[in-house]
């Protein structure tokens, strides 16, 4: 093939096949970083490297997978590289935070709400942002973005054994949060065992 025949070809498969990912990425990368701009700059390098690296991929194979597992590996390499740098404080967000009046933070819409807003409420959504991240990380996989086990095990490179356990086990904290929310709000019977 010639390169220009090549490169073209380069941006049809990124633009059939990884750029329809967009949204279930940002939703992973959210719920890894707990921030939208850091979300939005993981989204950002992931699809940079993707991109850079689009001879890699399988045309026809799981573009998701692919891509969240290039997600994960950069959300890693981010996260030991800022614990290893001692923390900083940006001056200028603080004297910005300070002279700001009140009443425009009362506008704020928190993207967890904006996501997950008539699917769930708000102690349904507290509960899976409480889970440690390892857990939260399976069941989102999982239960929200639909990959089988497999596929989940080559995301986050774990055993599949282990990603049937952390669901489990992400699955029973749940259950065990939202006990009180259920007995209270949909009237079901406290089955915990008196001690």
């Amino acid at each position: 093939m010639i390169p220009e025949v090549m490169a073209e070809r380069r941006y049809d498969i990124f633009e059939e096949e990884l750029m329809p990912q967009i949204n279930s990425l940002f939703n992973f990368a959210f719920s890894l970083t707990r921030n939208e701009e850091d979300a939005n700059d993981l989204v950002q390098e992931t699809y940079l490297k993707a991109f850079k690296s689009i001879d890699k991929y399988e045309v026809g194979t799981n573009a998701k997978a692919w891509l969240f597992r290039i997600l994960k590996n950069l959300f890693i390499n981010e996260y030991r590289k800022r614990s290893k740098q001692p923390s900083r404080v940006d001056y200028e967000e603080i004297v910005t935070y300070h002279n700001e009046n009140e009443s425009q933070f009362s506008s704020y819409l928190d993207l967890r709400e904006e996501m997950f807003e008539h699917m769930m409420g708000d102690e349904v959504t507290n509960a899976v942002n409480s889970l440690p991240v390892d857990f939260r990380t399976v069941l989102l996989l999982y239960d929200v973005e639909n990959f089988t086990y497999e596929e989940i095990a080559r995301i986050i490179d774990i055993p599949i054994g282990t990603v049937r356990s952390r669901l489990h086990r992400a699955r029973n904290m749940l259950k065990e949060t939202l006990q009180d929310y259920a007995i209270k709000h949909f009237g079901l019977k406290d089955k915990r065992r008196k001690q």
